[in-house]
């Protein structure tokens, strides 16, 4: 399989946040910075580049450095449209590269091999994964060919949206990733922050680890 210096990050950030209240979460200041820095510095080392997918003003998070991408199909459809919004332009602008990896910007936690293992995993020919942790599948985190992009794009369009059923429709292999130690604690790798609980806990972690 392709090389870690040969995948593309495609970072997750157009949804709406209603659990948290709307607005862009991966904004929101976890340890004095916000979400999206830290998905940032933990992915970069793993990519040879990162997009990011966002709608609305671009200029919000011009800060980061790094291309933003709306969604290229008509309404909010959720997950699917930010990964293929991300193939398209990673097949447009960077037409060597093979493999996207996708990332939700409210998991500050994932691991930090996360590329490596699903370059390196078992499975079909193809390369597609996605992440499993003892809490089950997450099917926004995943080792996408670029060439699925056609694909997805015809079935968003036939109105599909479910991202789990999709990708295990589509072949994709689950990579199984133990838990991570934060702090004193062990917790699922792909904890997520959906809403102002989840924002405190994951605050008290990076406090216990900090101490």
């Amino acid at each position: 399989m392709a090389p870690p210096n040969g995948v593309v990050g495609i970072l997750l950030a157009g949804g709406k946040s209603s659990r948290m209240g709307g607005g862009d979460k991966c904004l929101r200041p976890l340890g004095g910075e916000p979400i999206l820095a830290r998905i940032i510095d933990r992915l970069s080392p793993q990519v040879a580049e990162i997009v990011i997918n966002a709608n609305g003003d671009p200029s919000r998070f011009e800060a980061f450095g790094h291309p933003v991408v709306p969604d290229s199909v008509a309404g909010f459809q959720g997950p699917l449209a930010g990964v293929l919004a991300g193939l398209e332009w990673i097949k447009a602008n960077r037409p060597r590269v093979e493999y996207a990896v996708t990332i939700a910007t409210d998991t500050p936690f994932f691991p930090a091999d996360l590329v490596q293992k699903f370059l390196e995993s078992p499975g079909n020919a193809s390369g597609f994964r996605i992440a499993q942790s003892d809490a089950g599948l997450h099917p926004v985190i995943g080792l996408w060919p670029i060439g699925l992009g056609e694909e997805l794009e015809q079935s968003l369009k036939r109105g599909e949206r479910k991202v789990t059923a999709w990708t295990t429709d589509h072949g994709a292999v689950p990579v199984f990733f133990p838990p991570v130690d934060v702090g004193s604690r062990s917790i699922d790798p792909f904890f997520n922050i959906n809403a102002p609980e989840d924002l405190a806990a994951a605050e008290a972690l990076l406090g216990e680890a900090a101490s």
